[in-house]
């Protein structure tokens, strides 16, 4: 008898420690990181089609998203009339925040009046934006593939609370694993 109750607490502590690992990988999935995939060239070059990377969730509970952070967000209702579900993820950087003033002029974007260093973007915006002031708990975002990506420039203001978390590590593939840059 004692052999056989003895496998099965060792069982059953097996499946209470499987149970707790599997709770705490839910718990931090939910709030603290969560690893996404790169379905399109829309951030190209700084992320390419098949990255995969770590989206931390944290700061955004404590702070707003700050300019040049990559955020992953759900797709706000404009999207989503336009068939995106609600819980599809999208993939931009933060050029502007609530109160800025943002314009798209001879391929330069500028941010409350002055043109903006963009080393990160694949080649210059072809469309121009007549200034606009961002509106409170909004963002502007954009693609660094500027010209074939499907950002605030074709949809307008993202709702901050739309805003899941940000990118901060490229796990996949092997020979680009690191911290994402957001400058």
């Amino acid at each position: 008898m004692e052999k056989s109750e003895s496998i099965w607490q060792q069982v059953w502590e097996n499946l209470k420690a499987i149970a707790i690992a599997l709770i705490v990988a839910f718990l931090i999935r939910v709030f603290i990181a969560e690893p996404r995939y790169i379905p399109s060239d829309s951030m190209f070059p700084t992320l390419e089609v098949g990255d995969r990377i770590v989206v931390e969730k944290v700061s955004y509970y404590f702070s707003s998203p700050n300019f040049r952070d990559i955020v992953v967000f759900n797709p706000p209702e404009l999207l989503q009339n336009f068939g995106y579900d609600s819980d599809q993820a999208f993939i931009k950087r933060v050029i502007a925040d609530a109160e800025d003033t943002i314009a798209v002029r001879n391929g330069k974007v500028y941010l409350n009046g002055d043109p903006i260093r963009e080393s990160y973007i694949k080649e210059p915006p072809n469309y121009q934006i007549s200034p606009l002031t961002v509106p409170d708990n909004k963002l502007f975002v954009l693609g660094d593939n500027r010209n074939n990506s499907n950002d605030s420039h074709v949809w307008g203001f993202l709702p901050e609370k739309k805003v899941i978390g940000r990118a901060v590590f490229r796990f996949w593939p092997p020979d680009r694993i690191g911290i994402i840059n957001n400058n």
